[in-house]
């Protein structure tokens, strides 16, 4: 009975985060990871720092993000979902999403002609 009912909810979970990052929005997610303070430790647009890892571009799948940053046990501090809901997550998630990929310095001129430069 206690596995019925856990398998039933956490379906329940999948479903709300799904249907949450399919209404996301990116421009709210990226208001939000400023007014949160995510961007403290991961950089503005996600990229990473000395105190937490990179995020974005190619963030890890919403359900495994959802998991860390509810049960973080670490240095993060946990956001219940009294302090995040589901909806503000999954457009932090489509904000992480919209980052672009960094240009490759090999295609920008001026960066080349540094990189060529002998040492």
């Amino acid at each position: 009975m206690q596995t019925k009912t856990f398998v039933i909810v956490l379906a329940a979970a999948v479903t709300a985060l799904s249907t949450a990052a399919q209404a996301a929005s990116a421009d709210h997610g990226k208001s939000l990871f400023i007014q949160k303070g995510c961007w403290e430790c991961h950089g503005t647009q996600g990229q990473g720092a000395v105190t937490g890892p990179r995020l974005a571009p190619d963030p890890i799948p919403l359900e495994a993000i959802s998991n860390f940053v509810r049960n973080s046990d670490g240095p993060m501090p946990p956001y219940r979902r009294e302090i995040l809901s589901d909806s503000d997550l999954a457009d932090i998630y489509a904000y992480l999403q919209s980052v672009p990929q960094p240009v490759d310095p090999k295609a920008t001129p001026l960066l080349q002609q540094w990189a060529d430069k002998p040492k």
